[in-house]
């Protein structure tokens, strides 16, 4: 049986790689970017199940990555687990508007993994 794909998109080490081993505990293979640049263009390659994305970045404008997905036809369904410091909730709203599927908090979202890709992936 295959394993699905997920992108795991982080610059900050922590939670990033705690997310790679925790998705490989659960059966994901991950596909982990290091640069956020690359988020739209790799989904639309990779066809991953569901993406990961840490939206500090001081490379790149992750949620403008995330709206790329969106506007493209072939990644548009992909769901966006979007996640930052509870600190930063205008990143967190700006997500929304770019069209995450969730977002949650960098500190939870390890905790809370299962739950959300439950959530993020269920059929509407």
């Amino acid at each position: 049986m295959t394993q699905p794909l997920a992108i795991v998109c982080y610059e900050i080490l922590m939670p990033g790689s705690q997310l790679v081993n925790r998705l490989h505990d659960l059966g994901y293979r991950v596909k982990a970017l290091t640069s956020a640049a690359q988020l739209a263009a790799e989904a639309a390659t990779a066809r991953p199940i569901v993406v990961l994305a840490d939206l500090r970045s001081e490379k790149c404008d992750v949620c403008a990555q995330i709206a790329a997905l969106r506007k493209n036809k072939d990644t548009a369904h992909i769901p966006v687990i979007a996640f930052a410091d509870t600190k930063t909730s205008t990143l967190h709203a700006s997500a929304r508007d770019a069209g995450a599927t969730l977002v949650a908090s960098a500190s939870g979202v390890m905790a809370q993994l299962p739950q959300l890709l439950e959530q993020a992936l269920e059929v509407p």
